[in-house]
Order: structure tokens, then C-alpha cells, then sequence
């Protein structure tokens, strides 16, 4: 049987504790397939209509964004090291609109996203729907549950 697996995408929002970029690793390693790892960027601040002023809330998102792409550049770094063909993408704007857009300019034969009731404030930030992303997906997908550590919100 041919490997069905080639080239997997892994979709994050949320790097340090997302168990889907430890699923795709292990399967590429699995299937000897390309791992790429994909963080969009969704900017609630930049919404057209958004006019209340909320600097304080931006500036926390920013260093959020910047967070993000500092682990992941560690995690990319420790698994070429190790061998694994592997890259990042970070992209801006809706995520559905842009894990498509990935799938088929990376020729991607697997998704991994995480898995995980959102709320409405996670809705918001990173807009986010899983229903959505199922649906609209043109490859196979393995979702992943996602235990995270209790927000209070």
C-alpha cells in the first residue's frame, strides 16, 4: 500500500499547548511525510466597523502574536535538528479561508487541527469554527482534542 500521507498541514491558533503540532510531528515521522506547521494570524482590532478604543487589549494581543511565533520557531528548529522535514507558514486573515488556500498550494494530503468547544470570546479572537473548517476542507482531517488548562472565561 502506497503512502496515503505525503505532506501533512498542522493548523494552530495556539502553540504551547496545542497536541495537534505533537500528533503531526509524530505522524510525519510515521509516514516519512513533509510537515509543515501553519499559524494564522486572525486580527479582531483590524475588523472594519471596530472603533472603540482598546490599545491596551491590542498591544496584549501583539505580544500574544509574537509568543506564538517565538515557540514556534523553537519547535521548527529542534525538529529539523532531529532530521524531520519540516517548515512554518504564518499567514494573516480568516483562518478557513487561509488553511484552504494552503492545502492547495502545499498539495496537502492531511490536516491535523485541534478539536475543542470554543466560546464565544474564542470565536471572536480567533475566529474560529470547526464546523466550518470540516466542511470546506478538501483532504482528510484527524482533529485533535485539545486539553487545555481551564480558562475562566
Amino acid at each position: 500500500m502506497e503512502n496515503e500521507f505525503k505532506r501533512i498541514l498542522v493548523y494552530t491558533s495556539i502553540i504551547k499547548f496545542c497536541r495537534s503540532i505533537h500528533y503531526g510531528i509524530s505522524l510525519a515521522r510515521t509516514f516519512g511525510a513533509e510537515l509543515t506547521i501553519l499559524h494564522v494570524v486572525h486580527n479582531p482590532f483590524g475588523l472594519k466597523g471596530w472603533n472603540v478604543p482598546m490599545m491596551t487589549l491590542e498591544e496584549e494581543y501583539r505580544k500574544l502574536l509574537e509568543e506564538a511565533k517565538t515557540d514556534l520557531d523553537e519547535i521548527v528548529a529542534n525538529e529539523k535538528g532531529a532530521g524531520l522535514h519540516i517548515k512554518k507558514l504564518i499567514r494573516e486573515g480568516t483562518p478557513q479561508e487561509i488553511i484552504r488556500k494552503v492545502i492547495v498550494e502545499e498539495k496537502i494530503d492531511l490536516l491535523i487541527a485541534c478539536h475543542s468547544e470554543e466560546s464565544r470570546l474564542e470565536h471572536f479572537i480567533f475566529c474560529r469554527s470547526n464546523d466550518e473548517l470540516i466542511r470546506q476542507m478538501p483532504c482528510s482531517i484527524l482533529l485533535v482534542k485539545n486539553e487545555l488548562p481551564s480558562v475562566p472565561w
